[in-house]
């Protein structure tokens, strides 16, 4: 697989690295000042960028026919036009707020959980997120699809950062160091408390599920996820 890496920060170097491991070719890598190598020669790009970058990037990969697997956040607000551009051109795409594999097990754990809590409303659902100090986003893509995940069975109308709103879910944003991104989501009601949390212990992990979502990309048309890559139900 030829691989265009559109962002070559700590991510794109990780990815690269990892995928030459698997056997994997970098074609093309690209920064904000600077690129390397053809696009145009590649099999799919994967996209960590920054949100101001993301939706030109990818609506080039698709006018140039190139299959997209895109981790940058920031830009969600967006989705819905880059998914009409994707169809426009016939594209293929993968979005996800997190690759990990560990982390989309979790987003499933989330939604199960939120189910079961449904009918105990005097457990209160937050979830924390926990970043290294670089992280310019917050809450995080990931925070943000767990709230999703929690508002789609609550009679909770959105999320919020550090919220003190009853009809809110709160979401709390932490940066320190180089943590690599942990989340936790907590029901806490007067009696106990209950949580579930996950911890990333380095870059790895986002890296091979991209790797992963870019090798089941290869021959598909369409809009995909993590749930269809992972085959998650």
């Amino acid at each position: 697989m030829k691989i265009a890496l559109l962002g070559y920060g700590k991510m794109g170097k990780t990815i690269e690295r990892l995928a030459m491991e698997k056997g994997h070719e970098v074609v093309f890598k690209s920064t904000q000042n600077a690129s390397e190598g053809n696009l145009k020669e590649a099999d799919v790009a994967i996209e960590f960028t920054i949100a101001e970058a993301a939706v030109e990037n990818i609506s080039f990969c698709f006018q140039n026919n190139i299959p997209v697997v895109s981790g940058t956040t920031g830009w969600i607000k967006r989705y819905n036009e880059v998914l009409k551009i994707c169809e426009k051109c016939n594209g293929s795409f993968i979005y996800a707020s997190n690759f990990s594999v560990g982390v989309n097990l979790f987003f499933n754990l989330n939604g199960y959980l939120a189910q079961l809590m449904q009918p105990w409303k005097e457990y209160i659902p937050s979830i924390e997120e926990i970043h290294h100090t670089q992280k310019k986003d917050a809450p995080s893509g990931t925070a943000i699809s767990l709230a999703d995940g929690i508002i789609r069975h609550s009679e909770l109308d959105a999320w919020e950062l550090d919220s003190k709103d009853s009809k809110k879910l709160n979401i709390t944003a932490l940066r320190e160091g180089d943590v690599k991104g942990t989340h936790t989501v907590e029901y806490r009601s007067n009696i106990d408390t209950l949580s579930i949390r996950h911890e990333a212990h380095s870059r790895d992990g986002f890296a091979l599920g991209a790797i992963l979502a870019a090798e089941w990309l290869i021959g598909k048309k369409g809009v995909y996820n993590m749930k269809d890559v992972l085959n998650l139900k």
